[in-house]
């Protein structure tokens, strides 16, 4: 920030990431991808049988996908942004595989949220 004639200015830099900062907008997709995978990972091979095995109520299991697809949608939407703000030339490509995702965690969260209201 600089200051002139009592004002204050802003000067705005665009400052280059490095190739191994945790800032790239790849990480932050792997990052949402990943997330995501784990509450699919969760929701049709581990919590049907898991659940049952361990005694854990029924409801358990749509708390637990519901609660983690808001986080993967959450995650999924940091990286569209950082995408976008990096003018990354991926970023159409990635928006629409990202759009995906999202629309197909809905529709879970939904099915979860028919399962607690059954």
């Amino acid at each position: 920030m600089t200051k002139t004639t009592g004002q204050d200015t802003r000067l705005e830099m665009t400052v280059p990431v490095a190739p191994t900062s945790p800032m790239r907008p790849e990480r932050a997709f792997s990052v949402s991808i990943v997330i995501s995978a784990i509450r699919c990972t969760l929701t049709y091979v581990v919590l049907p049988f898991a659940l049952p095995l361990l005694g854990l109520a029924p409801g358990v299991g749509p708390v637990l996908g519901i609660t983690i697809g808001v986080i993967a949608i959450a995650a999924n939407v940091f990286s569209i942004r950082r995408f976008w703000r990096a003018q990354h030339r991926w970023r159409r490509p990635i928006t629409a595989i990202h759009i995906g995702v999202i629309g197909l965690l809905v529709v879970l969260i939904a099915l979860d949220l028919n399962a607690l209201v059954r």
